[in-house]
């Protein structure tokens, strides 16, 4: 995949005193960490990305634990989110891309996402929703249905793995996916391999079965681990819980990418 990629603002943090916590609860606007411009990353063609502030899980390497919490975002309402948008229209259909709304995870916030894709949606672009699935009892099937495609990043499919790795259940993820499956809704899974982590072949061969059964995953894409946010740990005075461990080698790579392929799968 070849990224091409330039931040368009990351948002200051702002006080909470003085916020409207109803203004939130109606999705009237969100806490948007940061916006970006990407290719072949975020969902098919040129994408407008924005990024969510909040996220329930502590993945052991997350590269962006400054969107864990509101506190690394800005409130934002819809309209000015679509306003944005909408100056990027022509290029993001030129690019036969569209918007995708990433995080943190989004479902943290999700009135505020689904009127974020309803009006992407009006403007007739594709959408995409970059979710890890634990919260996807909070998407509607109303929100689901203005969502062109999920990227769902499931982190191991052994429960005990998951559990370490995110310090959350399993099974949520997985009650969203087979509906996901059930609403033909079309899926590109991501899978991170760690090694000492993820990287057991029971675990990657349980998740290809269970991915190859559903029936809607267009595209599974294995990805390196790697220490690109190691600094964003240390300006946060956040313990790294990886640390000294080491990406995986271009071999490991390709024999999970196997993995994925033999149950019939297009991998990337």
């Amino acid at each position: 995949m070849n990224t091409v990629g330039v931040a368009l603002m990351a948002a200051p943090r702002p006080p909470l005193p003085g916020y409207d916590p109803e203004v939130w609860r109606r999705g009237e606007a969100g806490w948007v960490h940061s916006w970006d411009m990407s290719t072949g990353v975020d969902g098919p063609g040129t994408r407008f990305v924005m990024f969510t502030a909040g996220c329930p899980l502590r993945c052991q390497y997350c590269e962006n634990p400054d969107t864990w919490t509101p506190l690394g975002g800005q409130v934002t309402p819809v309209d000015d989110v679509l306003a944005r948008v909408r100056g990027y229209r022509a290029a993001l259909v030129a690019g036969k891309g569209g918007v995708t709304v990433s995080g943190g995870e989004p479902l943290a916030q999700p009135r505020f996402v689904a009127g974020v894709l309803r009006g992407a949606r009006e403007m007739g672009l594709h959408t995409a929703l970059d979710t890890a699935g634990f919260l996807g009892h909070l998407a509607t099937d109303e929100m689901l249905g203005d969502v062109s495609l999920v990227l769902l990043d499931i982190k191991s499919f052994d429960p005990g793995t998951y559990k370490v790795v995110t310090g959350r259940e399993l099974a949520p993820t997985l009650r969203f996916a087979r509906r996901l499956a059930r609403l033909g809704k079309p899926v590109n899974l991501r899978f991170v391999l760690v090694p000492g982590l993820t990287d057991d072949p029971a675990n990657i061969e349980g998740l290809a079965d269970f991915v190859a059964g559903l029936g809607n995953v267009e595209r599974v894409d294995v990805l390196a681990y790697h220490r690109l946010g190691v600094g964003k740990y240390d300006r946060l005075r956040i313990r790294y819980r990886l640390e000294g461990t080491e990406p995986p080698t271009w071999d490991q790579v390709e024999d999970t990418r196997r993995r994925f392929a033999e149950r019939g799968l297009t991998v990337s």
